[in-house]
């Protein structure tokens, strides 16, 4: 009986996980599928080896037992062992081993193109479709022949305004063309999920998920931190040495601020519940932080000096 190498056939390292296995499979399971491959019994025979490969090796059980087979075959081509020459009868169903007596059941053979479903290899070492044994597998139904799709990535771009309000955007996945919904309060890497909107699955298994990825546009005012916003506000001299009211620009439209006497350029004003709404909190909101940026007055007339010098020597500066 010729070893068969359930690594080598997924293209996996002996150390990998069951992430690696399930992904490899699925690439190669997509690609083999005889749904793909109509009337080619090449792509047929190497559809049923990848199952086969993956019926061990994405089982705990099944694996342990085809590493430690693994491990002692390797040793023994290491000590020199020719073709044919290996002792399979400690690994064989029934032979004593731990694991042995498996049964492998499929719904419907012709699930997987009909005839036999595993190689003698198989058959030997875990049992066969019907046979007798003392453990039955994990899976009881033909689940492999349907090839779920892969999930999908798009990026959509929105205004602070749009992720203000919520929006709709259309996204463009291949051929089709698609409105996706964007709630207010979405930020920088928020994730939309349109479920079974992914690539098409093959031969009956799921399609994938598409995840519409909010990517927010700078904005020339505003500077977005979470669910706050920030502003430079320019506070005229005289508002700001005397006191005063300036409007004060947010998303739901201008706000009316008092300037106390005295205010320092750089001094921050908080405006409650004027910042981004929250994301699924209805009616919550964020805050709307101004920071003072004080204007001064570059032409001035021969009178306006003079009262500056005037207050300049009241000052003794």
């Amino acid at each position: 009986m010729e070893y068969r190498d359930y690594y080598k056939i997924l293209g996996v390292d002996r150390k990998a996980s069951e992430k690696d296995i399930r992904k490899a499979y699925r690439q190669l399971a997509r690609k083999y599928h005889p749904d793909v491959n109509p009337g080619d019994q090449t792509a047929e025979d190497k559809f049923k080896e990848i199952n086969e490969a993956y019926e061990v090796l994405s089982d705990a059980e099944k694996r342990g037992k085809y590493d430690q087979l693994g491990s002692s075959y390797q040793q023994w081509q290491r000590m020199g062992g020719q073709p044919g020459g290996f002792d399979w009868s400690g690994w064989t169903t029934g032979g004593g081993r731990p694991g042995g007596g498996y049964r492998v059941e499929y719904a419907d053979l012709n699930d997987m193109g009909g005839g036999d479903l595993f190689s003698d290899f198989f058959r030997s070492i875990f049992g066969g479709v019907g046979g007798q044994g003392r453990t039955s597998t994990r899976r009881q139904r033909a689940e492999r022949p349907g090839i779920n799709g892969q999930d999908l990535d798009v990026t959509a771009n929105i205004s602070l305004e749009d992720a203000y309000q919520g929006t709709t955007r259309t996204v463009r996945v291949g051929s089709r063309t698609l409105d996706v919904k964007i709630p207010a309060g979405a930020r920088e890497g928020t994730r939309v999920r349109l479920s079974g909107q992914g690539e098409a699955g093959y031969a009956g298994g799921r399609s994938g998920d598409l995840y519409v990825n909010v990517q927010l546009l700078d904005h020339p005012q505003f500077r977005r931190d979470g669910d706050d916003l920030h502003l430079d506000l320019k506070v005229p001299l005289y508002t700001a040495v005397l006191g005063g009211s300036v409007a004060v620009p947010t998303l739901d439209g201008d706000v009316m601020l008092n300037i106390k006497p005295g205010t320092q350029s750089g001094q921050s004003v908080r405006l409650r519940g004027k910042g981004m709404p929250k994301l699924r909190q209805a009616g919550v909101y964020g805050d709307l932080y101004a920071h003072i940026l004080i204007q001064i007055p570059t032409q001035l007339s021969e009178q306006e000096k003079a009262l500056f010098d005037q207050l300049r020597s009241l000052h003794g500066a």
